[in-house]
């Protein structure tokens, strides 16, 4: 899709080119107004208005760059404007710099920047008045240009990064300023050949006024540079709704993940299924491998947690699932625990070359995904998070800071590793039941409903204590299992629409 700018740039271009409006015959020709303008010329230059100016280049045939209508004529820049000198300034006057121009609008900034004469800076020398075009002629700063349109309250004197270029009574200033403003002046302007200097190239005076401008009669300037000011505001509300478009269009992937999850746990996601029973079933069997665990001493019986009530539950869910606490869920979950403060852990764990014990340090660099980015401990090290430690298969849960939000599951591993300060380790009872609970909390910190169980405002947490009672929306094995292989389904198509913007 075109952007604002392109399409100003595409306007422009037409206009200079002759395809903006219809020629006319009875408008005459740019021929017999380049007459006029060189009469017009010489008669100032022997009232010793404007100083003869330095003989042009003749236009080759290889200089001009598109064509034109028969009643137009490519000029040099230099043959329809003269300046009106310089002088150093002698009493209070208004300074027009560089920065004095708004380079987004090419409009004269309100603020005048009155300076009495004794504080004059040495670029300011060039004679300026209503109706007289500045252009820059500093690269970086080509867009500063605007039309003097308006009285000042002490005599304006500009800078000499400026051309200032007074149009002869054959050329309309406005054409001539949306001249200078098109990508086709811009390219010459800014050609190595042109533009010459290290820290700020420029172009200078003969370069500027050698240039070639397509000429079309005086009636048809006008007319061009009406149909560019009828189009401009309509290129201006194109560039709103673009940049309206260009927003959504950079959240929509972000917003649709939100939505496929938020789908996944209201049960919207994939249709129910009568004969792949109830969410009770399975919690009977997380309940019996809980009761296992506890008698083989691996976890302890934790403290039966309130029921749920109604004003608990922020949606509806299908029968045959069921609302239940986080760690009615889960076989266990684990904060960082060691055997010390993290000063001491701080003291105790370094990094070693031999990569012999891996501990994940770093949440805040947490992905959704797991990293390898991993600092490794000897021996002691290891012992001392001796109750964090992983064996693969578990989720992750970033519970602090900028990094709330992150979950991972831990693969496999092939150095044994500890769990890391500042996150939450979660065991559930298969790899399905693990993975739709990683799914279910992205949905929950994207929703902000675990917002009620974080304190903290500088650096907010979440612990496992507030975490046990927060509730979740649970489907039967089976469909738990569907709606995973969905969601892993949708995810890389959202991921590819971020791609292809």
């Amino acid at each position: 899709m075109m952007t604002a700018q392109q399409l100003k740039n595409s306007i422009l271009q037409r206009a200079i080119e002759g395809k903006l409006v219809e020629q006319r015959a009875e408008e005459g020709t740019a021929k017999e107004l380049l007459k006029e303008i060189k009469l017009e010329k010489e008669k100032l230059v022997k009232e010793g208005k404007i100083k003869k100016s330095k003989p042009l280049q003749a236009i080759t045939e290889d200089e001009i760059p598109f064509e034109i209508p028969d009643s137009w004529e490519w000029c040099k820049l230099g043959e329809i404007v003269f300046n009106r000198g310089q002088k150093k300034p002698d009493t209070t006057f208004c300074y027009i710099d560089i920065g004095s121009i708004d380079n987004i609008h090419q409009q004269l900034n309100v603020t005048e920047n009155i300076i009495e004469p004794t504080k004059a800076p040495s670029r300011a020398r060039k004679i300026v008045e209503m109706g007289d075009i500045l252009y820059s002629t500093v690269r970086p700063y080509l867009h500063n240009m605007c039309i003097v349109n308006r009285d000042f309250s002490h005599e304006p004197i500009a800078s000499t990064g400026f051309a200032t270029l007074t149009c002869t009574s054959g050329i309309f200033n406005k054409f001539l300023f949306y001249y200078l403003l098109s990508p086709e002046f811009d390219r010459y302007a800014n050609s190595n050949e042109n533009a010459k200097g290290v820290a700020y190239p420029a172009i200078n005076d003969g370069r500027l006024y050698n240039s070639l401008v397509p000429l079309p009669p005086l009636s048809e300037q006008h007319r061009i540079v009406a149909k560019i000011e009828e189009l401009l505001p309509l290129v201006d509300q194109y560039d709103k709704a673009y940049s309206q478009l260009t927003v959504l269009n950079e959240k929509f992937p972000q917003d649709m993940k939100k939505s496929i999850l938020q789908y996944a746990i209201e049960g919207k996601l994939v249709e129910q299924r009568a004969e792949e029973g109830t969410a009770k079933d399975l919690l009977k069997e997380i309940n019996l491998e809980k009761e296992k665990l506890i008698k083989e001493g691996k976890i302890k019986k934790s403290k039966p947690l309130p029921p749920i009530t109604e004003d608990e539950i922020p949606f509806d869910i299908p029968e045959g699932w069921e609302w239940v606490r986080f760690e009615d869920y889960t076989l266990y979950t684990t904060d960082y625990v060691a055997n010390g403060s993290f000063k001491s852990l701080r003291e105790n764990v370094k990094t070693f070359k031999n990569k012999e014990y891996a501990i994940l340090v770093k949440t805040q660099d947490f992905a959704n995904n797991f990293t390898n980015d991993l600092t490794y401990t000897n021996k002691e090290g290891y012992e001392f998070l001796q109750k964090s430690r992983l064996y693969g298969g578990e989720l992750m849960l970033s519970n602090i800071g900028a990094s709330i939000g992150k979950a991972f599951i831990v693969p496999k591993l092939e150095h044994p590793m500890t769990l890391a300060p500042n996150s939450i380790m979660v065991k559930c009872l298969d790899e399905i039941t693990t993975f739709y609970l990683r799914y279910l909390m992205l949905a929950y910190y994207g929703q902000n409903i675990l917002k009620e169980f974080t304190a903290g405002t500088a650096m907010p947490k979440f612990s496992k204590t507030q975490l046990r009672s927060c509730i979740l929306p649970i489907p039967p094995y089976q469909e738990q299992k569907r709606i995973v292989t969905k969601i892993e389904e949708l995810m890389p198509l959202c991921d590819k629409l971020s791609k292809t913007k």
